[in-house]
């Protein structure tokens, strides 16, 4: 039987970082391209999905060390300052809220990371198997990131306007990004918390996905079990 096109790229293409389920490139000819494609849709809505549970709930962010938003580097000296002058309450309370806003934000992803696996091409799902670590995490972002950046900040703003020390992040940060200390697009408290909880965002949804490929048979999908349990 000839070859399918998943197989013969795997198959060919030389020295990648490859996760271990899929270093194995003969174990896809068995494979139509229809089943390997939708293997991998399945396994990254389950991820993208499970991905939105974890985090958009209370100690999502702030609980996970992993993508807990801390303040930009440039503000780390202030907040240990503030520390140090008896304020570290204040200087917590501003880490905590912006974390409560990224867990705040986060339920508005599933619908269009859903959407974006639903429209992958083959071509996507091709590039994901032999991208490398950071091949879902690249295609989630290129899809998504404009779109769910517009949807977040309302919701991050409305957030961070309830924490008084808001107002004193966008000025401290202006100021630090006036002089080349700050990235401009981190001097809004709702930029950089919008960006950081889709890092993190990605970041799980990476590691789902991941998960998944090491035991498809503890999904209960039987499509999942066919494509990544043939190539374990």
């Amino acid at each position: 039987m000839q070859r399918r096109s998943f197989a013969i790229a795997l198959a060919t293409t030389p020295v990648l970082v490859l996760p271990p389920a899929f270093v194995h490139a003969q174990a896809l000819a068995s494979l139509t391209d229809a089943d390997a494609t939708k293997g991998l849709k399945t396994a990254l809505e389950l991820g993208a999905t499970t991905a939105v549970k974890l985090l958009g709930k209370q100690d999502g962010f702030w609980a996970n060390p992993k993508v807990r938003i801390p303040l930009p580097d440039a503000l780390q000296q202030a907040s240990k300052l503030l520390k140090a002058m008896g304020r570290k309450q204040q200087v917590q309370d501003l880490e905590l809220a912006i974390n409560r806003a990224a867990e705040n934000a986060v339920p508005l992803a599933k619908n269009l990371l859903v959407n974006a696996v639903k429209t992958m091409s083959v071509t996507d799902a091709k590039n994901i198997l032999t991208g490398g670590e950071t091949s879902v995490t690249t295609f989630f972002a290129d899809r998504t990131r404009s779109p769910l950046t517009t949807q977040f900040l309302p919701v991050v703003k409305q957030a961070t306007s309830k924490v008084g020390l808001a107002a004193k992040y966008d000025q401290l940060a202006g100021q630090a990004a006036g002089i080349g200390l700050l990235r401009k697009e981190d001097a809004s408290i709702d930029q950089y918390v919008t960006r950081k909880a889709l890092d993190g965002l990605y970041l799980v949804i990476g590691d789902e996905e991941k998960k998944i490929r090491r035991d498809p048979v503890g999904t209960g999908s039987a499509i999942l079990e066919k494509v990544f349990g043939a190539i374990r």
